[in-house]
């Protein structure tokens, strides 16, 4: 009986682990929210207040946040076992307690793209290391439903975060009310974090004791090349990175081009994000049972069908139909990207494979200037 109550703490599964993961849902939420105070209204802030009209100038932020970010991806793997989980979280938000005063107080751009070396360590620390938590916390059933509601909270807060930013700054100007919302999402992040999470190296070391899958000899190596299944998700991701950093940063300079008033340019811009999460309560239970491989080929084909038809599209209500597509896409892509990682890979080799996948954004986001300017 006493073993027994030791072993409880540790059980795998959703239900076993639903206040813990519930709570990393609700701070993987905070992350999102985040990265969503930048999706609307910085591209107007460079052109408005820093008067740079240059697209690969404005496009620096998003490189610099996606380079930094990957290395967080990749610290994340490395260091989870060594310092913890937890421990990574809690230095993921301290990075991102500076990133909302930097947007509101900057003098120039380059304290913008000093704040997305912030926000991308913010990110690739703490929501990373989210995503991993709950994949040691659900173990094999229902990983794809767990990956669903976490990215379903993260990009639900990423778009609700990018309407309100353009709703407040189209009522109260570009800076600084949009950006308090972010003090409280750092802050409430931080906090729980510090006083709630949980680390969850025991339940790596449980399911390390009944996981069969074989282990990688060299993680890099098999990830990228070898291990048909993580190759092919590894190109899928970077793909996938690619067409978001495009989203981010081109899809409101095309709608400011097209004299959309900010207030739609935030309600466009939002709409993607919104059906990228909420879709995935429904697209991250799928994966559970339906081929993983037939959509992430579904899903990209809809994203590649949106991102065609941008060029050929004028209207507020073309725009919200291609965002919706879009997202449905990326939808499908997402819980059955991370969800296959997690299938074709050991417990003690997860985390250094989720490291490998960091490439992929530094190829993706260093492409989004030297993408067609619409």
């Amino acid at each position: 009986m006493n073993m027994n109550k030791v072993a409880a703490p540790h059980s795998l599964g959703l239900k076993a682990n639903r206040h813990q993961f519930l709570l990393l849902v609700l701070i993987n939420a905070f992350v999102g929210g985040m990265v969503g105070l930048e999706r609307t209204i910085l591209p107007q802030i460079a052109e408005q207040e820093f008067h740079i009209a240059a697209k690969s100038a404005i496009f620096s932020f998003i490189v610099v946040f996606g380079i930094v970010k990957a290395f967080g991806n990749y610290l994340s793997g490395y260091f989870s076992e060594r310092i913890g989980k937890k421990n990574l979280l809690i230095i993921g938000w301290i990075f991102g307690l500076p990133v909302p005063f930097m947007l509101m107080m900057a003098e120039s751009w380059n304290w913008i793209v000093v704040a997305n070396v912030f926000l991308g360590i913010n990110q690739g620390l703490a929501w990373s290391t989210t995503v991993m938590m709950k994949i040691d916390l659900v173990g094999e059933k229902n990983r794809g439903l767990a990956m669903g509601l976490n990215e379903f909270a993260g990009y639900l807060a990423v778009s609700v975060a990018a309407f309100l930013t353009g709703w407040i700054a189209a009522n109260y100007g570009l800076r600084p009310t949009p950006f308090y919302m972010g003090i409280g999402f750092a802050v409430a992040g931080l906090l729980l974090t510090l006083f709630f999470v949980k680390d969850t190296r025991h339940h790596v070391a449980a399911e390390a004791q009944v996981n069969t899958t074989k282990r990688l000899k060299n993680v890099f190596m098999d990830t990228t090349f070898r291990h048909k299944n993580l190759s092919s998700i590894t190109q899928a991701g970077l793909i996938n990175n690619l067409n978001d950093g495009m989203v981010w940063g081109m899809l409101p300079v095309l709608l400011f081009t097209k004299e959309f008033a900010l207030a739609d340019i935030g309600l466009i811009v939002a709409v993607y994000p919104a059906v990228w999460g909420i879709g995935q309560l429904l697209t991250g239970k799928m994966a559970d049972f339906f081929c993983k491989k037939s959509m992430l080929s579904w899903g990209m084909m809809l994203q590649g069908i949106a991102l065609l038809m941008l060029v050929f599209i004028s209207t507020k209500s073309g725009f919200i139909f291609l965002m919706a597509l879009l997202g449905w896409g990326t939808a499908m892509v997402y819980p059955s990207f991370l969800a296959t990682v997690a299938d074709n890979t050991h417990p003690k080799d997860r985390a250094k494979v989720w490291a490998s996948f960091g490439y992929g954004e530094i190829l993706a986001m260093q492409s989004v200037p030297f993408l067609p300017v619409f």
